[in-house]
């Protein structure tokens, strides 16, 4: 029972990260008046944690390979409570944005350290995709959470308090993570390589920044050099792991079908998501006029039914097989992406709620579960890092992305139709994402690999 009450912990943990990526949401207009952002500025608030996030992923889950997974954990509970408060008290945008990104570094070490403790705890495969379920649905509820939970804070509190609300769960993940979790490490993992963690990093971060200001502004100079930067190092990470006799990420994966396939699924599945919470969130307020709590609640059925979905997920991957169970996750989401789409009053838009979290939780289940198990349980940390990072990408590009198309989309014509313009731009690449998903990755189980032990 001990691995379960682990999970427990595992999972308070992702849902936090996962409601402080949407909880904003709701708080935007009070922000606005309080604070007095930019337009640029509320877009860098919203989409920073997750850039940082994403961008440090690869290097903490190295990094908690190597120190154990656990230890890293308890650390970045530490530094996620004290960036809580400075973001609490942030008395200006530019304040709320740093603070924003020293929470993308918190929480940077905590994603990896859930999901690669889970592959060393779950070494069964049915227990582990079980567990991964658990895994996927927290995170799925999550991100529907967030808005929910601003709703109810804002409608008592200042904007302030979507983050004092981090607190209570960080001391209880300090306290109950100490006693039940167990340490796990890669016990021959070689040097760290910080030469390939800022590659990583300077890879990453710059690469979405010059994707978000193409989005915002439109093709300039700056976004070109940080598109050139970001490439340039990406190629050049890959290149030395490659070479590497221990490297961070096994980049020959990449080369396998249903790993890059995986990846690539889950990070459309996410960006689709992400963007709907961001932008419905702002059509339920200003459209149809409701609170953010009144917002938060109807958002609720999104939530809901990716939890629900994890019921499914055995009885569906044994009649379909994993390529296609994804494949059909995708095609239900942008299903219920293309009801908002033909949507205005609040009846459609809850019955495509339903419809999308049903299918982003049955494929972000299936993609993670892929993910972490195409490697040896020693190297969890990396591997998982790989399909958070994708994660977080996928979540930052569709904030950046889609609300940016919104924005401009709703400079020419009304909110409403720029929402359902922008859902039908989603529905589109899900779709193409689930025919990509049905040819590359394969139906049969996944074949166990070899598991490493576990420091009790």
């Amino acid at each position: 029972m001990r691995k379960w009450a682990a999970l427990g912990v595992l999972a308070l943990a992702l849902l936090l990260i996962a409601v402080d990526g949407t909880v904003l949401a709701l708080a935007i207009p009070a922000l606005r008046q309080d604070l007095g952002p930019s337009t640029a500025e509320v877009l860098w608030i919203g989409d920073i944690y997750s850039f940082v996030l994403g961008g440090l992923l690869v290097t903490m889950g190295t990094l908690g390979d190597r120190i154990g997974r656990k230890k890293l954990l308890l650390i970045g509970a530490s530094g996620f409570g004290a960036a809580s408060l400075l973001a609490a008290f942030a008395p200006s945008a530019g304040w709320l944005i740093v603070a924003r990104a020293l929470l993308g570094v918190a929480g940077a070490t905590i994603m990896p350290s859930t999901l690669s403790i889970i592959r060393n705890l779950f070494t069964d495969p049915a227990e582990r995709t079980r567990a991964v379920a658990v895994w996927a649905a927290t995170a799925t509820a999550g991100a529907a959470l967030g808005p929910l939970i601003g709703g109810v804070l804002l409608e008592h509190f200042w904007w302030g308090s979507v983050f004092i609300i981090n607190l209570p769960v960080m001391a209880a993940l300090l306290v109950f993570g100490a006693w039940w979790l167990p340490e796990s490490r890669d016990p021959n993992p070689g040097p760290f390589d910080l030469v390939s963690a800022a590659l990583s990093a300077v890879g990453v971060v710059p690469l979405v920044y010059a994707i978000k200001e193409v989005a915002l502004v439109g093709p300039n100079w700056t976004a070109l050099l940080a598109g050139l930067v970001g490439v340039a190092s990406l190629w050049a990470f890959v290149r030395r792991q490659r070479q590497a006799a221990h490297p961070m990420i096994d980049v020959a994966l990449f080369r396998k079908p249903a790993f890059s396939g995986a990846v690539g699924s889950s990070m459309i599945a996410i960006f689709a998501l992400t963007g709907l919470v961001f932008f419905l969130s702002q059509y339920f307020q200003n459209v149809l006029g409701y609170s953010p709590l009144e917002a938060g609640l109807r958002e609720l059925p999104l939530g809901l039914a990716g939890v629900l979905v994890v019921a499914a997920i055995g009885p569906v991957v044994r009649l379909l097989g994993t390529g296609r169970a994804i494949a059909l996750g995708l095609l239900v989401s942008a299903g219920g992406l293309t009801i908002v789409g033909f949507s205005s009053g609040y009846g459609g838009i809850a019955v495509a709620l339903v419809v999308l979290g049903a299918g982003v939780g049955l494929a972000l289940t299936l993609t993670t579960d892929a993910v972490v198990s195409a490697v040896p349980a020693d190297k969890a940390g990396a591997a998982s890092a790989v399909s958070e990072t994708a994660y977080e990408l996928g979540a930052a590009l569709g904030i950046a992305v889609l609300g940016t198309v919104l924005s401009a989309w709703a400079a020419t014509g009304t909110f409403t139709e720029a929402m359902q313009g922008t859902a039908l731009l989603a529905a589109g690449l899900l779709a193409v994402a689930s025919f990509v998903a049905y040819r590359l990755i394969p139906s049969q189980h996944t074949k166990e690999v070899a598991p490493s032990t576990v420091d009790a």
